[in-house]
């Protein structure tokens, strides 16, 4: 299976790795939203670019643990939008505090299939311009 190469999966969501991993350049982290977060924000900073929103979709960063985002794998100069992008999304969740520590493991997979979702969306729209 090739590569799939105009862009890069940041993930800290199991189900997207495992889907993935195969296929698709997929930076995986068993950290939490925020820090994988700061991880795509650390990627700007070297000169990769966002490519899709870091709050995407209607799920708050306190109701799931879970984020996927999809950067450019290659680097160029520091983007100042995804950079402001990045860091919004930051405070953002800053401003919240998980509290998904009170929902049975079944609603883990329902947070991590949403997120799955939200990116192939994201990759559907990137494969047309790659």
């Amino acid at each position: 299976m090739s590569m799939q190469t105009g862009y890069t999966v940041i993930t800290n969501n199991p189900l997207v790795y495992e889907k993935f991993k195969n296929s698709h350049d997929v930076i995986y982290r068993e950290v939490s939203y925020e820090d994988i977060l700061k991880e795509a924000r650390d990627r700007i900073h070297q000169g990769y670019q966002l490519l899709t929103h870091p709050l995407s979709g209607s799920v708050k960063p306190n109701e799931t643990p879970y984020k996927s985002m999809l950067m450019s794998s290659t680097k160029g100069r520091m983007d100042p939008a995804s950079l402001r992008l990045i860091e919004n999304a930051i405070q953002a969740c800053g401003k919240f505090r998980f509290k998904g520590d009170q929902f049975q493991s079944d609603v883990y997979e329902d947070f991590q299939m949403i997120d799955l979702t939200l990116l192939e969306s994201g990759m559907s729209s990137a494969d047309v311009w790659a």
